[in-house]
């Protein structure tokens, strides 16, 4: 992750400036973490605009590369009940928010892992994509013609 940049504000206060973009994965992962508590959804927040800052979450998380794959970090909230917010921020410089769930299970959450993983594999298929058209804006134009002699 790159570091944040320190910019001032219209007031002149020093602000730093986010180093990654923020995204959710699809309309799907939106409408989760938005049917999340306010306060989880605040907390979750605050987790991620400071990994958008190249910082660590100051919630519990986790890593998921087995079970979703590389990148996949889990935050979680414990208690009765407890939520989760999974998100990858490995690609295209972009912190993904992939899904985010009230856990219901004591062990692992196997049908919101697998909600998670797919959308883990539809996030990789973006930024393919991306990569592939950025890879064509980059190749060179063709030669301009040659002016004939008079």
């Amino acid at each position: 992750m790159r570091s944040a940049r320190i910019t001032r504000s219209p007031a002149g206060a020093r602000e730093l400036e986010p180093t990654m973009d923020f995204e959710f994965i699809s309309e799907a992962a939106k409408r989760a973490y938005l049917a999340l508590p306010r306060d989880i959804q605040y907390q979750f927040g605050t987790d991620l605009n400071a990994v958008q800052h190249g910082k660590e979450p100051l919630s519990k998380h986790k890593v998921l590369t087995e079970s979703v794959g590389p990148g996949a970090i889990e935050l979680i909230e414990n208690g009765s009940p407890a939520y989760r917010a999974v998100y990858c921020c490995k690609y295209l410089n972009t912190v993904f928010i992939l899904h985010a769930f009230e856990k219901t299970t004591e062990g692992v959450d196997q049908p919101a892992m697998e909600t998670a993983k797919a959308r883990y594999k539809e996030m990789k298929r973006r930024v393919e994509a991306e990569r592939k058209q950025a890879k064509r804006a980059t190749v060179a134009p063709p030669p301009k013609p040659r002016k004939r002699g008079k």
